[in-house]
């Protein structure tokens, strides 16, 4: 099965059980379940040694993961969804509690949100790939700490190899802040080109922060506004 193939049937997986889920109420059972138990976690490589080919791999080598102390309380690791050649990838935090239950990236509001944002860029979810810096929630939404960042980020350097995006959006503070290996501040950062990985990435605010406070889609825009223009020269 191929990249593309793959992430089109978890992008459908993913869709159906959030429709089961719905429907639950009405005496509908969710009768989707990650088959975490069947994948064998392989603890002894980590990925940029050359035994991981696909994002499919990755994320296989990934399912059950134990190797920091958020296993103990996850429900499940959420490893990325949308298009693996996408030219854009987009990389928040960490997954928090409807991410944690669904296995998906930016679900609820603030996910919506973020699919307003790339509909006036003129793009979809599915032309992009979003992940986070951490796999597995944290818990009570705190910040990651510095050894499960350690043990984590290898992951999204080996996803950002596979993909090879030509730009990457930081979302927030805390992504910003960890893949630029900073302590300034989001609102210093945004609006300005740095560089992960030899690829140009602009950070800018967090969906989540924009819906608390709604003047900041303003400058969100700005630098958006900035990667289309990359995009198109």
């Amino acid at each position: 099965m191929t990249d593309k193939l793959y992430h089109e049937c978890h992008e459908l997986i993913f869709r159906t059980r959030t429709l089961l889920d719905e429907l639950q109420p009405w005496g509908f059972a969710t009768v989707i379940r990650r088959q975490e138990a069947m994948a064998q976690q392989d603890k002894s490589e980590m990925p940029g040694g050359g035994q991981t080919g696909s994002l499919q791999e990755l994320e296989m080598q990934l399912r059950g993961c134990t190797r920091c102390a958020l296993s103990a309380e996850r429900r499940q690791v959420v490893f990325g969804a949308g298009n693996p050649h996408a030219e854009i990838v987009l990389v928040g935090e960490a997954p928090g509690r409807e991410e944690d239950e669904k296995g998906y990236p930016f679900v609820g509001e603030a996910g919506r949100l973020l699919e307003k944002i790339l509909f006036a860029m003129q793009l979809r979810r599915e032309d992009v790939y979003i992940c986070n810096v951490i796999k597995c929630r944290p818990p009570r939404n705190r910040d990651p700490q510095p050894e499960e960042i350690a043990t984590c980020e290898p992951f999204l350097k080996r996803q950002l190899e596979l993909i090879k995006p030509r730009i990457i959006i930081a979302l927030g503070r805390f992504a910003a802040q960890t893949l630029l290996q900073t302590r300034a501040p989001i609102s210093r950062l945004r609006g300005n080109w740095h560089e992960y990985a030899g690829i140009p990435l602009m950070p800018t605010f967090h969906p989540a922060y924009l819906l608390r406070n709604p003047a900041g889609k303003r400058e969100v825009w700005e630098d958006m506004k900035q990667v289309i223009n990359l995009l198109k020269n």
